[in-house]
């Protein structure tokens, strides 16, 4: 029987084009696929129904049934049915499933129920299709109108079969798994058979068509099965990790899965938690402490109701972005981490608190076969490394790690006093730690392949284990050495991708869960062992595949790509001891204020948030805020109340109060008389400045009304409060506030005093003025504001915008200057020339327009030392001026260092690294705006007020004169670097650098006689640089190699020839390595080159045998011609340009390309 498959079935939820296009599909759904052999010998008719449950419904041995049930629906006159139908009731499982049909059609034919059968469902039927050109069928939960249960779900296997009611032998039929929800009430197959072959023709191979007479039956086979998991075919939609197992996940970063398996499995050695508690970080309460990130990660793991984010912990490792996005290896991610927070417990209560759960000791030893002589160490473990491949199991692995190696022949041991002898070698256990870890070496290196790869092997381990027959004979095992599988931290995927996660037990005697990312699911022992052990598939009986796809490498393949990497084993008589309750109690106390504090601020601003539409925000200034601002305008409406004394004043007040009661509210905040208050709203103006527009009159209106009417839209409403000064009977008398341009209404004034002996400018206070007043009439109430006499002479300003302070005219009247209300006029003492002389002098402003100019270019910059010389912090902030030149700001640096300034240089910063950019160049026509913002700022992308700073060794003048080279120091052939930074005249050349490079290297005269400098392009030789090559010509990032001349190359003969030497792998596109001159000599065969490769590299060992060696043409896409032993390299390497390439891999990174080892700061 042909079944409808791949995209000739449509398979989803009754509702899926109308409501679900976004739907996540997570059943699992199979068309009917019979063996004709099968079908002809066995093939039941469709109204056999226990035989044909056996056929449609095979049970699963991997799934506990919890009730079954079978129905049919006899369908009458299918072209006079409506577009939707319902077939009949259907019981199974204890909640109403059931089948409708509409009242014009009843229910023929027979009906079976199995065991256990409660639940209602019925038959969703579209006869018309759901708008496809198909019959469309879809089981569904049968409640009706009535609401499942919150929280109601049941995991079913169900298949549906179209059968001819005149002959059961015609029929087809689809099957599906899914988890009914109350969201997901319905599932099925839109296209479950094509209409017009259903009425049309012969149906297959039979002698007569599916649907007779607009009639046929659909049977419903239904398998609810029981859901050890509790998510068992889940979509995990909305789904809450802390509800479901009381316990949270990590969010991964980016490629942090890593990271998050091995904190969890951490996390749940709940000695390991309570013993990162016991570290004092009380005073040490810093990110970049990762003891403290550890707690707290820690503390979030125990109290929060979501998955908790790393980003701090990796932050206090001192990783950047690239190195979240780096898969990292486990083993080596765990023996930093130890190490970090042993440090850290030195010399605490918390000291050896580590040791004494993970460390083990081992004993290596030496015995002679025929003489007296035994040798043996004892060292201490935090992990054991078990070999994978070719073992089939823990036991098996463990006799591999303590196997008795014999030592004779050539590899006779040298016994002191006995000389060379026969002897045995081996390892032994003296003892296992409390929490053991096992790294299993799924990873290694393929010789073949030249690359690392996954063992994907079966590799079986128990859940209890017995470690006493690895133990020494004279070990202490008067407590049983028997351990419990705690957790399984898993790898699916292979060595070039993959994901992490963990499978842990966190209590004695509780079930295992799964921990994955930032979702934790219960999980059953088939999945935490059998399905982690690694190797093929297995399948029922007879089935074979051509392979799974891994999600991870999009390949397909027979064997399992989740595989455990490592294993946590608990010794079984001290698990009280490593997983004690671990309360609120046991977490520090200034973690826990700390972090609740946190946690209450998030969630008031969560709830201000939700409730932000009922509120609107608003700022005041008051009088006193004006007198201790120092600046442009009236306040910086953004300042930080707690460390400003000018910052506004913010309330969050409801859209509903009205102007009388945010009076009111104000008043008892500043310790005010609420009737003596008048509240101005403040508006932006077009110069970009803010300034009080006019007085809120109407107490009754609404804040909301306020702010719509009267108030600058897209921002808070801002509000300037003026006290009263005048009273009348007791009750406070308010200027009369007109608009008309010609009335001679008082004006609101500001006035600020630029105070020539403190260099401040700040706010005096204000006053009203009439518009027909004179400027010169300023003068007195600014006098009376300052206590000042009359004769004391002044300057007047108007601070019009930040830009623009205008000097204000005798003659004219406040309106000929146009001042209006909230105009803001600065003041300042008019000196004569003697009194005003030794202040410029001094370096002194002396005219109030100088400081505004100030203002406007001041800058805070932080200056952080390139080369840190001590742990101290050595960072620091001036504050500058833009308008500063080079000679100035560098001045102002020296003077707070203490060192002379011309010994300073300046490098500005990456914005996205933090790391040093490019060296500042001392340009004197330069300001500091253009050295932090240069005219092309998008383009040279750094940070507008940073610079590293730091102090040279000779003058920045005579610096600059000169030119660094890198040089790299070759030693040991070439497998030993050191890099030096050398300083030579620009003109200056090559023969200048050895002097130097003697005394760095601390060379003697000899060897630098013979010290050879050569250029690298590209992984390989460009050229020698001779002694008299000028060092202006050389590129600031070339590389340049030193080494001592070899003294083969010394002694060379006539007929020798040199050649280029480079290393690739794979493919000479791919170099790598350092490079190096090598000379050939005529008729030797490469076997004995070899042997001066050896040499001449410093490579040696197995190393060395890895190499393949072939001579590479320089002309582009040609092949490397691949060296035998008795192959002549001077005659395969015939033309001038050919090349030696060494092909192998590149040991400077991991096999998974990282190129930097793991670190924590």
């Amino acid at each position: 029987m042909d079944a409808l498959a791949g995209p000739d079935m449509l398979v989803d939820a009754a509702d899926y084009n109308e409501q679900m296009a976004d739907h996540q599909d997570v059943a699992i759904i199979t068309p009917q696929h019979l063996d004709d052999d099968v079908l002809e010998e066995h093939e039941p008719l469709a109204n056999d129904y226990e035989a044909m449950k056996a056929l449609v419904l095979p049970a699963n041995p991997d799934l506990e049934t919890e009730a079954e049930a079978v129905s049919t629906w006899h369908i009458e006159d299918w072209r006079s049915l409506q577009k939707r139908e319902h077939g009949p009731v259907m019981m199974c499982g204890g909640f109403p499933w059931y089948v409708f049909v509409p009242a014009s059609h009843g229910l023929c034919g027979n009906e079976f129920a199995f065991a256990n059968c409660v639940i209602y469902r019925r038959i969703l039927f579209f006869p018309y299709g759901n708008n496809v050109e198909y019959a469309s069928f879809y089981l569904e939960q049968g409640f009706g109108e009535e609401k499942p249960p919150e929280d109601w779900y049941a995991c079913v296997q169900f298949t549906l079969v179209l059968w001819n009611a005149n002959d059961p032998s015609i029929y087809t039929s689809h099957n599906a798994n899914h988890r009914f929800t109350v969201e997901e009430g319905d599932w099925g197959f839109t296209r479950f058979a094509e209409l017009r072959k259903l009425f049309h023709g012969l149906w297959e191979d039979k002698s007569r068509p599916m649907v007779e007479n607009e009639a046929a039956n659909m049977s419903a086979y239904i398998r609810i099965v029981k859901d050890p998991t509790g998510v068992l075919w889940h979509n995990f939609i909305n789904y809450d990790s802390k509800k479901v197992t009381g316990y949270v996940g990590l969010k991964n970063q980016g490629a942090t899965c890593y990271l998050n398996s091995l904190l969890q499995s951490l996390y749940f050695t709940n000695s390991f938690r309570k013993a990162i508690y016991q570290i004092p970080t009380e005073n040490e309460e810093s990110y970049s402490n990762s003891a403290y990130t550890l707690q707290r990660l820690f503390y979030q793991l125990q109290t929060s109701n979501d998955a908790v984010s790393t980003s701090e912990l990796t932050r206090s490792f001192g990783w950047e972005t690239k190195h979240i996005f780096e898969q990292q290896d486990v083993q080596e991610l765990s023996r930093k981490l130890m190490e970090r927070m042993e440090e850290k417990m030195k010399g605490t209560n918390a000291e050896n608190a580590l040791a004494k759960l993970f460390v083990g000791r081992t004993k290596t030893y030496v015995s002679c076969i025929n003489v007296d002589y035994k040798s043996s160490r004892v060292e201490d473990f935090w992990d054991i490394q078990l070999n994978v491949s070719g073992n089939k199991n823990l036991d098996e692995s463990f006799k591999d790690y303590i196997q008795v190696e014999t030592m004779d022949g050539e590899n006779k041991y040298s016994a002191e006093g006995y000389g060379l002898q026969d002897a045995k070698k081996g390892v032994i256990f003296e003892s296992f730690p409390q929490v053991l870890h096992l790294q299993l070496k799924r990873f290694e290196y393929d010789v073949n392949k030249d690359a690392m790869v996954k063992v994907n092997d079966r590799y079986e381990f128990p859940e209890i284990f017995d470690a006493t027959p690895y133990l020494s004979e004279d070990a202490d095992k008067s407590e049983p050495y028997i351990y419990q599988l705690h957790g399984v931290l898993v790898h699916s995927g292979d060595s070039n991708a993959g994901h992490y996660y963990a499978f842990l037990k966190p209590t004695k005697d509780g079930l295992f869960y799964k921990f994955d990312d930032d979702r934790v699911t219960r999980a059953t022992m088939k999945e935490v062992l059998e399905e982690n052990f690694g190797g093929d598939y297995n399948l029922p009986n007879g089935h074979t595949i051509q392979g799974i796809r891994n999600p991870y490498t999009r390949t397909l393949s027979t064997k399992r790509s989740m595989s455990a990497y490592m294993l946590v084993y608990l010794r079984k008589t001290r698990l009280d001891a490593i997983l004690p309750e671990v309360s609120k109690d046991d977490t520090p106390p200034h973690l826990q204020k700390k972090l609740e504090e946190e946690r209450a601020n998030r969630e008031q601003k969560r709830k201000e948030r939700e409730e932000a539409h009922l509120y609107l925000p608003v700022k005041i200034i008051t009088e006193e805020s004006f007198k201790a601002y120092q600046g442009f305008d009236l306040a910086v409406w953004d300042a930080d109340p707690a460390h400003d004394p000018a910052a506004p004043r913010s309330y969050r007040t409801l859209r509903t109060m009205n102007i009388g009661e945010l009076t009111k509210k104000i008043a008892a905040d500043i310790g005010k008389e609420a009737d003596n208050l008048r509240l101005w709203v403040m508006v932006n103006r077009q110069n970009k400045t803010v300034r009080p527009d006019q007085p809120l009159v109407d107490s009754l209106m609404t804040i909301e009304d306020a702010h719509a009417k009267f108030g600058t839209k897209g921002h808070e409403f801002r509000i300037w409060i003026e006290e009263a000064t005048k009273f009348d009977g007791g009750r406070p008398v308010w200027p009369d506030i007109q608009h008309q341009p010609s009335s001679n209404s008082p004006i609101l004034i500001f006035v600020k005093h630029f105070d020539l002996e403190a260099q401040s400018l700040k706010g005096a206070g204000y006053f009203y003025m009439r518009k027909h007043d004179k400027v010169p009439e300023l003068a007195a109430p600014i006098q009376q504001l300052m206590g000042w006499g009359t004769g004391v002479s002044l300057r007047l300003y108007e601070e019009i915008k930040p830009a623009m302070i205008e000097p204000l005219k005798q003659k004219q009247s406040l309106n000929q200057a146009e001042i209006q209300d909230g105009d803001i006029i600065c003041f300042q003492k008019n000196l004569k020339p003697e009194e005003s002389v030794p202040l410029a002098q001094a370096g002194k402003y002396t005219d109030a327009r100088e400081i505004y100019d100030h203002l406007l270019n001041r800058i805070i910059v932080r200056f952080c030392p390139k080369i840190p010389k001590t742990d101290e912090d050595q960072t620091f902030t001036l504050e500058l001026s833009k308008k500063m030149t080079y000679e100035q700001f560098s001045s102002r640096v020296g003077e707070h260092l203490g060192v002379d300034p011309t010994y300073l240089r300046f490098t500005t910063v990456n914005p996205n690294t933090g790391n040093p950019k490019g060296a500042v160049k001392r340009n004197l026509s330069h300001n500091l705006a253009q050295i932090l913002s240069p005219q092309f700022a998008q383009y040279t992308n750094q940070l507008s007020n940073q610079l590293y700073f730091e102090v040279l060794e000779l003058s920045l003048t005579e610096f600059e004169s000169k030119k660094n080279l890198k040089i790299i120091w070759l030693t040991e052939g070439i497998t030993k670097e050191e890099t030096f930074d050398i300083l030579v005249a620009k003109n200056g050349v090559i023969a200048d650098v050895l002097p130097v490079l003697q005394k760095k290297a601390k060379l003697d005269d000899a060897t630098i006689r013979q010290v050879r400098i050569y250029e690298v392009h590209s992984g390989k030789v460009y050229k020698e640089l001779n002694p008299d090559h000028g060092v202006v010509g050389i590129g600031d990032y070339v590389q340049l190699y030193a080494e001592k001349t070899p003294d083969e190359e010394l002694k060379a003969e006539e007929d020798d020839k040199f050649i280029n030497a480079f290393h690739f792998q794979k493919e000479p596109s791919k170099p790598h390595g350092t490079p190096f001159k090598f000379l050939m000599k005529p008729g030797e065969t490469f076997r004995d080159t070899k042997v001066r490769l050896e040499k001449r590299t410093g490579i040696k060992g197995k190393q060395f045998e890895k190499i393949k060696f072939a001579v590479v043409q320089r002309i582009s896409y040609s092949r490397p011609i691949y060296l035998a032993d008795d192959d002549i390299l001077y005659d395969v390497a015939s033309e001038f340009d050919d090349l030696l390439g060494l092909d192998h891999a590149d040991r400077s990174r991991g096999f998974w390309s990282r190129g930097d080892s793991i670190f924590i700061r």
